[in-house]
C-alpha cells in the first residue's frame, strides 16, 4: 500500500485567484492532504482560523488588494505554522513575519509538496 506524501496533513488554503487555488487544492488532495478552503478574503480567513482545526496554512500575501497581516498575526498567535505564497518580493511580506518561509509564484507542484513536507508539524502523520 502506497502512502501519499502528505497523508494526515490538513492544510488551510488562503488564495484569492480561483485557478491557482483550485490547482493547489488538486495537488494537495492528490498527495493525501485534506484541504480547508480555498479562502479568498481576510474576513473569511480569520473566521476559518477561529472555527477549524488544521495543521498548516498556505497564505497568499495579497487578497483582493488587502494585505494579509491580520491573518499572519492570528496564525502566529495560535501557533499554527504557515508559508507565504507570493509573486511579490520580501518588502511585500508583513514585517513581523519576514522570517516565515516563502514559496515564490509561479511554483511547481513539487515545490509545494517539498515545502509542506519540510515545514509540517512533527506531530502530524
Amino acid at each position: 500500500m502506497n502512502v501519499s506524501p502528505l497523508s494526515g496533513l490538513t492544510v488551510l488554503i488562503i488564495e484569492d485567484e480561483p485557478l491557482i487555488a483550485l490547482s493547489l487544492e488538486d495537488v494537495l488532495t492528490d498527495n493525501g492532504a485534506v484541504c480547508i478552503g480555498p479562502i479568498g478574503s481576510i474576513g473569511s480567513a480569520l473566521e476559518m482560523i477561529a472555527m477549524h482545526r488544521f495543521d498548516i496554512a498556505l497564505v497568499d500575501i495579497n487578497l483582493r488588494g488587502e494585505r494579509i497581516d491580520p491573518v499572519a498575526d492570528r496564525l502566529s498567535a495560535t501557533g499554527i505554522p504557515f508559508l507565504f505564497t507570493t509573486g511579490y518580493g520580501e518588502e511585500a511580506r508583513p514585517k513581523a513575519h519576514r522570517h516565515r518561509p516563502v514559496i515564490a509564484k509561479p511554483y511547481s507542484d513539487a515545490e509545494i509538496i517539498t515545502a509542506l513536507l519540510h515545514h509540517r508539524p512533527q506531530t502530524v502523520g
